[in-house]
């Protein structure tokens, strides 16, 4: 049974396609989950992140913080890397889902508002690898195709 779930976590049949979304999509995830958890790239770290989270309403802002910083920074590693490919993509569009409409939906569409038009992209990038899987040039596909031998 676990290996039956296992197998259909894993699992994908499709081709390059996803590789190029994993790679562009988990290099973004990655910086904005630093820019969170440690400050990196002009981020405000795990400390004034979490302050901006709890005076948007997202408390208390020390977990928000980490389930948001944790969920881009090691989504983003998987999905670089191409294991756990939907898991990683199902966090990840829920995080992405949370931002558009904590955070961006007021603002409407246009990112030159802090409109939700970049974080949807994302959202639907992640939701189209959590249908694919990792595809072609993933751990996912190879342990799976091992799997099956």
């Amino acid at each position: 049974m676990s290996n039956t779930i296992i197998q259909r976590v894993i699992d994908t049949r499709a081709g390059w396609g996803p590789l190029v979304l994993r790679i562009a999509a988990g290099i973004i995830f990655a910086a904005h989950g630093a820019q969170k958890l440690f400050g990196w790239f002009g981020g405000h770290g795990l400390e004034g992140t979490a302050g901006w989270m709890a005076s948007i309403g997202l408390e208390p802002g020390l977990p928000m913080a980490l389930l948001a910083g944790g969920a881009e920074f090691f989504g983003g590693l998987a999905l670089i890397i191409g294991v756990l490919v939907r898991p990683a993509a199902l966090a990840l569009a829920f995080t992405m889902f949370v931002a558009i409409f904590a955070v961006h939906w007021p603002n409407g569409l246009f990112m030159a508002n802090d409109g939700y038009e970049f974080a949807l992209s994302l959202l639907a990038i992640s939701i189209a690898l959590l249908i694919s899987g990792g595809g072609k040039g993933s751990v996912d596909r190879a342990l799976a195709t091992r799997a099956q031998a």
